[in-house]
Parts: C-alpha cells; structure tokens; sequence
C-alpha cells in the first residue's frame, strides 16, 4: 500500500509514468543497484536511465523520512491529548516536510518560552480576551489575574508574550512571511573592520559590501558567503521589508476599532504591540533561519551536481590502455622520482635523478633515464604536473631525442609518448592504507610515482583508489553537506565504474568494490580466489567465489569482463541470463556465438522481434546486438599528446593578448579553469567561453579538453589570471 502510494508521489514530483515508478521501487527494494537496473531491467522501468532512477530512489527515502517524522509527530500531540480526526487526517495527507513541521509547531516540545511561563500563571484567557478585542478597558480586565507577584502590568505583557508566540506559530503568518522571503529576501556580505586588510581577507574582497536577490544568488556565491562567514571574515544576513511584512500580520490578527473612543491601553494596541514583537523576536528569525538552510542546502545540491559530472569526466579521461610505462614525479631538491611499470601496471623498477638544481647532475640523470627506457622497452612517459613539471618534460625530450638518435631500429623502434598528468591526489593515495597495503616495502615517493604512470594507462583504475574531494575538481567540496556529497560521489563512481566493465583478472579489491552488488568483502574474496585458484576463465566461475550467491552474481555479472574467454560473451556486456538467448540467435542464422560477433552479415540477418517474449524487449534486445556488434567495447575517447607554449613557465612571463593552448582542469557553474603552464590555473568566465550565450560552462567545455585561451588579465598580487575564449579559432 505504501509502496503504491510512494509510487504515485514520486511519479507526480518528477512526471514519469507510475508503472515505470513502481517498478524501479520493487527493484530497489529487492536490492538491485542503480546501474544493474539501468542495463539490464530497461523493460521493468520503461528504459529510465541513471539519473532518473537514482531520483526515484532519493525521493523514495525522502518520503520514507517524512513518514518516519508523521509518525513521530502524531505520536507526541497524541500523548499530549490534543489529536483530532481532522488533525490525523491532515498529518496523514501531509508529504511536505516544511508544511508538517508547520502543523506540528504548537505542540512541539520546547524551551521553557516567555508565553509558557505566562501560561503557567494563568494568563492564557487574557491573551485570548485581548485577541478578540472583546474589553474596552485592558487594564481593568487584568485586574482578575493580578496576584501577588503579578501587577496589571505584569499580566498585560505576559498575555502579549503568548499572542506573539500565536503568531510565530500560526500556519498562515508563517506562510506569509514565508511568500515574502521567497519573493524578496535580499542576502548581503559585509567585511568585518578589524580583518578587512588581513591577507585571509582578500580572497572574499568581492564579498567585503555585497548584497543580492536570494532567489537570483548563484550556488557560487552563496557558498562563497557563508565560507567567508565561517572563517570570521564576512557577516552574512537574509532579510525582507520587515515593516511591509509587520503591517499583513497587523492587518490579520486585529480588527477595526470600531466606533468606540481609542484609549492610551487599548486591546487593538496591545495586539499590535504583540504581532511586532511575535514577528522580530520569533517569527522573522525562524523564516530566516529556515532559508538561510534551504538555500545553503539548494547551493550544496548544485555544488555536488557540479562536483559529480566533473568527477564523470574525470574518471572517465582517455586511458592509453596496456602499455609499458614510466611515470615520473618532478621535483628540484629532492630530485625526480622514476617508476618503470609493465603492461599491467606492476612495478618493475624505481630510482631517483636529479637533473635539475640545487644538486644538478643532468649527464648522471640522462643516462639513468636512456638506461630505464631502453632496458624496460618504455612505451609512454607520464610526468606529474606539479612543481618542475615544465622543466622535466623539457629535460625527458631532450634525453628520447639522443636516444632515439643513438638507438638502432632493432632496438628502438619509436620514441616514447610524452604525457603530462594530474598529480591531484597522489600524495593522498601514497600515505593511504591502500597504497601500503599494494607496496609495503616502499616509500610514498615512489607510491606516488606510480600512481602518475597508472593514472595515464588507466585513470578510472587509479582514481577510484583517493577520496575523490582531494582529486581537485570540485567547487566548495568542503563546505557543502559532507553525507549527501559522499552518497553522489559514490554513485558517480560506481556509475563510471559499471559503464566502462571491469576486467576480472587484473581488477584490484579497491576497482572491484565499485562493481554493482559486490563491495569490500566480495571483491577481496574475487582477488584471494584468483590468487588461490589461477585467473578465471568464465563468469560462471564467480559462483565458487566464497559468500558470492545468486543475488550478487545477477548484480555483477554483466560488468565484469574476461578477456580471451573460452565463450566470447564473457568478454561483453551481455548479461549471462541472456546467453541462451544469444545461443539461439546463433543457431536460427546457422553459426554459433564468435560466428555471430565476427560477421556483420549474419547480424545484419536477425530479427529481433522474433526474440521479444515477457521477459525481454525490445530495449534489452537492441542493447544485446549493439554489444554483439563491439563486444567489450570501451566508451572513452582515445588519448592526445599536449604541448604548453614553451616561452611562458610563470605567471611573470604573461601579458595581456598573449594566446596560449591550455587544458581544462576544472569546470564550475562561473566559468572553467585552465592550466596554462604556468602553476597557477587561470579562469574563463562563462561571459568569456564563447562568441554567443552560454548557459552553462559544460555546453562549451568538458574536463581535460586541450583548448586554446587568450589573456586578459593578470592580478600578481592574488595569483589571479584572467582568460577568454571569445574569438579564438
């Protein structure tokens, strides 16, 4: 039953088909992943895909914690023997979590407040006799609740104290000032004096006198404020036209005074007296409270939607697959860190040179590095672009220059690829347990190395290993929701994952966690059995994986890969529950399986519509032949070479016109940053990535694409460098 209501919400909140809603709900509550039902239950779902179905199941535990909350709620006014039929009911149809809390304000266990106290004295019927306007005389009224410690006075204010705490709770003052917020409310930074000109200060100088619409402040901006306002830096405020709003309530709580002569102490006055204070004191501090979190709560959803697509891109970077590498971690004083890795990324050798100062051993370093590369048959070089980036890269093409020129064909057959790669992260993974636990005897320098070459043969493999917020592509990681932007992380890893497939018999623990329905235990499990029992030869073999049951096999499967199986379906994306099916298709056109996946003709011949039955559609069926067509095929572009402009190596070198090639190395919902090799990225306002409009910067530019900039401006004093796209061809 709840199920189906569930279903109807959510199908209504994201205008989807609540058939296809109930069903993604059922598949999820059996436990099947996000990427498991995207592939493989398109039929169940109607074909959502990720995004939708991981909406489904957000909001489907946003309902689940209303409904905890509802039951919460009724429990307590219940208790307090104050629940009605048509209070239950209204709970019951309530499924809006600001709306409920509303409802439940007035018997919300609080503080002791200054109307309870009143209340406690007996006051109660005198606020309500001045509510009503029902006295013409205020004070002689007060005289019946006039006690020992209590004078006239006394009892007016504390009746006022409750009509202001009516106010505050009353459903339709709080929707009011609510409106007003959502239509009005002005958000304003201002610099505290005594840290204006602290050098802390200058990075929130656009914050020191701002103030903005609420509605139009930018996920950006608004994060920007409040780490300003976290810091000690800026004092941050959201207000409205309090008088505007006072008058509204005035104009609800009291009315006209009638005919009758207005006395200094009248019931209209004490009424109003006490909206005013009902609404500064109380009401107004909670509505902006209430959007002071709903705001940062809108700007850390945009935040991590930003965080996540740049993590997609990331992680799926072009890989140069299995190659011989060296990567090398740069470095003046304490040299350059070289690691020779194999194809499949072990490390074979390791040692350091220094061909730059202080100590400056160029011949020495020249002919370490010949040595490393002619001995290790070195394919490609990875070179960190960190501290002497620029300069290592320079020296590394000079030394594959002598000894391409020096080398005989027969030994030397091409030149190493040159690439420069992100060394975001790599010190995290170096001191990580991961990384002891894959090199125990050495130390984080030549960890870190490694990572660099891995990180070029397979960046997906290698990110997946550091927390993804030190891999520096997201926008105020730090300050947004640390649960929610774990949850999104994960999913975005597990979705670039599962898309990409991971080979079964050189995956480590850490890539295998990822793959959909396994998880730490199973993927040490699937790494000591292949250690123990030799690599595996077909997915069935997973079955004998210790604690790796039917549910976990369903759910994995079709995302791992092996390559060079005895059955070539093993090497696809085609879900073992369909092979049967495959089988057929091969056996009605007169051929087998590797038949069917080598000959375009025969494929050509099937009709897929002969094989639809209950169970499998049209979707599942077109996917089949689509992998049938490439089986394995990976979905990331092929790797480029970069070149930096090599009269520019500090900010000091750039002048304004000067245009230069750069890589995106982070995009945010302001513009995209460039490095342009000169260790400080500059940024290109979304106004600067194009001649025409740009909603967003992604519709111009993704992750680690090589783009050309021109410099537009250049602020030494705070590392800032200005670029444009406009008008570059």
């Amino acid at each position: 039953m709840e199920q189906n209501l569930f279903a109807r919400l959510i199908a209504e909140k994201l205008g989807l088909r609540e058939k296809n809603v109930a069903g993604t709900l059922a598949l999820l509550d059996d436990g099947a992943t996000i990427p498991f039902i995207a592939r493989y239950r398109k039929e169940r779902t109607g074909a959502l895909d990720e995004v939708q179905i991981a909406a489904i199941s957000e909001q489907n535990e946003r309902l689940k914690e209303i409904q905890k909350r509802k039951e919460t709620v009724i429990k307590t006014i219940t208790e307090l023997q104050k629940m009605t039929p048509e209070l239950e009911k209204r709970i019951a149809d309530c499924w809006d979590a600001t709306e409920l809390e509303d409802i439940y304000l007035p018997y919300k266990p609080k503080r002791r407040t200054r109307a309870q106290v009143a209340r406690e004295k007996g006051l109660e019927p005198l606020a309500l006799l001045l509510l009503m306007q029902r006295t013409n005389d205020p004070e002689t009224a007060a005289l019946h609740y006039v006690k020992d410690d209590l004078t006239v006075t006394d009892c007016l204010k504390g009746a006022q104290d409750i009509i202001a705490e009516m106010v505050s709770e009353d459903e339709r003052s709080r929707q009011s000032v609510r409106g007003s917020f959502r239509r009005t409310a002005i958000i304003s930074s201002k610099v505290i004096k005594a840290k204006a000109e602290t050098d802390e200060a200058q990075k929130f100088s656009d914050y020191f006198d701002w103030s903005e619409t609420l509605k139009r402040c930018s996920s950006h901006r608004l994060l920007a404020m409040r780490r300003g306002e976290t810091e000690g830096i800026l004092r941050v405020s959201i207000t409205v036209d309090d008088e505007e709003n006072i008058e509204k309530l005035k104009r609800q709580w009291t009315k006209p005074q009638g005919t009758h002569p207005r006395k200094e102490v009248s019931c209209l006055k004490l009424v109003e007296e006490a909206v005013e204070d009902g609404y500064k004191r109380l009401l107004c501090p909670s509505i902006e409270n209430e959007f002071a979190a709903s705001s940062k709560e809108k700007a850390d959803e945009e935040a991590i939607r930003v965080f996540a697509e740049n993590l997609r891109q990331l992680l799926l970077g072009a890989p140069l697959g299995q190659k011989r590498v060296m990567g090398i971690d740069p470095g003046f004083r304490t040299g350059c860190k070289v690691v020779c890795l194999d194809a499949q990324g072990n490390l074979l050798h390791h040692e350091a040179i220094f061909p730059h100062p202080p100590v400056r051993q160029p011949a020495e370093a020249a002919e370490a590095l010949a040595e490393m590369i002619y001995k290790y048959k070195v394919e490609a070089i990875a070179i960190g672009n960190g501290t002497a980036s620029r300069e290592t890269k320079g020296f590394v093409e000079m030394v594959i220059g002598q000894v391409t020129l020096n080398s005989e064909p027969s030994t030397q057959n091409s030149k190493p690829s040159i690439y420069v790669v992100s060394e975001d992260g790599a010190s995290v993974y170096s001191a990580s347990k991961v990384a002891r636990e894959e090199f125990p005897d050495e130390d984080v320098t030549v960890r870190g190395a490694v990572s660099i070459g891995r990180r070029l043969m397979d960046p997906l493999a290698e990110l997946v290993k550091i927390d993804p917020k030190s891999i520096g592509v997201g926008q105020y990681q730090h300050d947004v929701d640390q649960g929610k932007l774990k949850k999104s992380l994960d999913q975005t890893v597990e979705s670039c994952v599962n898309s990409v497939g991971v080979n079964l018999n050189t995956a480590s623990v850490h890539l295998l966690t990822y793959v959909s329905g396994l998880g730490p235990a199973l993927a040490k499990n699937i790494v000591d059995y292949r250690r123990e029992n030799g690599a595996f030869t077909s997915r069935a073999q997973l079955t004998k994986v210790p604690r790796l049951g039917a549910s976990a096999f369903e759910q994995c499967a079709g995302f791992l890969r092996i390559a060079g199986a005895q059955n070539p379906l093993d090497n696809s994306a085609v879900h073992p529950e369909r092979y049967a099916l495959v089988e057929q298709m091969a056996k009605d056109q007169n051929c087998n399986v590797a038949d069917l996946i080598a000959d375009k003709d025969l494929r050509a011949r099937v009709d897929i519509k002969r094989y639809v039955s209950e169970e499998v559609g049209l979707p599942t069926l077109s996917d089949i032949m689509k992998e049938l067509e490439k089986p394995g095929r990976d979905p990331r572009e092929a790797i480029e070479e970069f070149e930096f402009d090599s009269s520019v190596s500090s900010i000091d070198d750039l002048m304004e016109g000067m245009e230069l090639p750069g890589i995106v190395t982070n995009i945010t919902n302001f513009g995209a940053f460039v490095d342009i090799g000169v260790h400080q990225d500059g940024l290109v306002h979304i106004s600067q990535l194009a001649d025409k409009y740009v909603s967003h910067p992604t519709d111009v530019v993704k992750l680690h694409q090589h783009v050309k900039v021109r410099v537009t401006e250049v602020d030494r004093r705070r590392g800032r460098i200005s670029l444009s796209m406009k008008g570059i061809k």
